[in-house]
C-alpha cells in the first residue's frame, strides 16, 4: 500500500494489540497502540490520526461510546471496529456510532490490510495527511506543534493543534460551535462562547503571522468556524 497512515490502535488485549500494532507498522504506518480510550488524550492528544482501530470491550469508556465521541469531532476520520461482538445488534450499533468498518475477531492480518486499503480508497483524499493539496503554503507539525507558513514558524498548543486538526479534514473545512467547544476539551452544555472566541482569535493570529490570509480562519454566526485555505498536516 502507497499511502502510510497515522493509525491509533486502542485494544486491551496485551498480545493481540501487540500483534496488530506489528502488522501495521510493518506495513508502513505510524501507530500509536493504547489500551483504553482514556489514554487517548493523555497519550495522542496531539497525534493528528488518519484511522482509529477500536475494540469494543474496553475498560471504561466503551468502543462505542469512543466511536460517537470521535466522529461527532472529526467527521471525516477513518473508524474501523475490531472486536469480537459478532451478534447483527452489534454490527448495526457499530456502524450507528460512526464505524467505517465492523471486522469480527480474530481477523487475519492480510484481510485487516486488505480492509484498511479499501477504507482509504473510500475516504479519499480526506483521510490521509499525505494527499494534502499541493497547493497548501501552510504545514503543521503534529508530533512538534509547529506551525510553518511563507513568513516564519509558530508554536501551538496541543489543543490548537487539535483544532487545525479538526478543521481541515472537516466537511467544507467547517467545524459546529459544539465540535470547536469538544477539541477544547469543553462540555457541549456548558461550553462558555467567550472562551471559544477568544481561542480561535489567538489561533487565527497564529496563521496571520506565517503568512495565512486575513479570512483565513472565518466566524460563522451563530454556527461555528470554517478554516478558508488548504494546511498540510504531517
Amino acid at each position: 500500500m502507497d499511502t502510510h497512515l497515522n493509525i491509533i490502535l486502542v485494544e486491551d488485549h496485551r498480545a493481540l494489540r501487540k500483534v496488530t500494532a506489528g502488522v501495521l507498522r510493518e506495513e508502513g504506518h505510524q501507530v500509536i497502540a493504547l489500551t483504553c480510550a482514556e489514554d487517548l488524550e493523555d497519550l495522542a492528544g496531539a497525534q493528528a490520526a488518519d484511522l482509529f482501530i477500536i475494540d469494543l470491550n474496553l475498560p471504561g469508556e466503551d468502543g462505542l461510546s469512543l466511536a460517537q465521541r470521535l466522529r461527532a469531532v472529526h467527521p471525516q476520520v477513518g473508524i474501523m471496529m475490531l472486536t469480537g461482538r459478532d451478534q447483527p445488534q452489534d454490527m448495526v450499533a457499530g456502524y450507528r456510532n460512526g464505524a467505517d468498518l465492523y471486522l469480527i475477531k480474530p481477523v487475519d492480518p492480510n484481510a485487516l490490510l486488505a480492509a484498511i486499503e479499501s477504507l482509504v480508497r473510500r475516504l479519499k483524499p480526506g483521510v490521509s495527511p499525505s494527499l494534502a493539496p499541493q497547493d497548501a503554503i501552510m504545514s503543521l507539525d503534529s508530533l512538534e506543534l509547529r506551525l510553518c507558513g511563507p513568513k516564519g514558524e509558530v508554536r501551538l498548543s496541543s489543543i490548537e493543534v487539535r483544532l487545525i486538526t479538526g478543521l481541515a479534514r472537516a466537511p467544507g473545512q467547517r467545524l459546529a460551535l459544539f465540535q470547536v467547544a469538544e477539541l477544547m476539551g469543553q462540555d457541549e452544555d456548558e461550553y462558555k462562547k467567550g472562551s471559544v472566541e477568544v481561542r480561535m482569535a489567538r489561533l487565527r493570529k497564529k496563521l496571520f503571522d506565517v503568512g495565512a490570509p486575513a479570512e483565513c480562519l472565518k466566524a460563522l454566526r451563530n454556527e461555528g468556524y470554517q478554516l478558508c485555505m488548504p494546511i498540510h498536516i504531517c
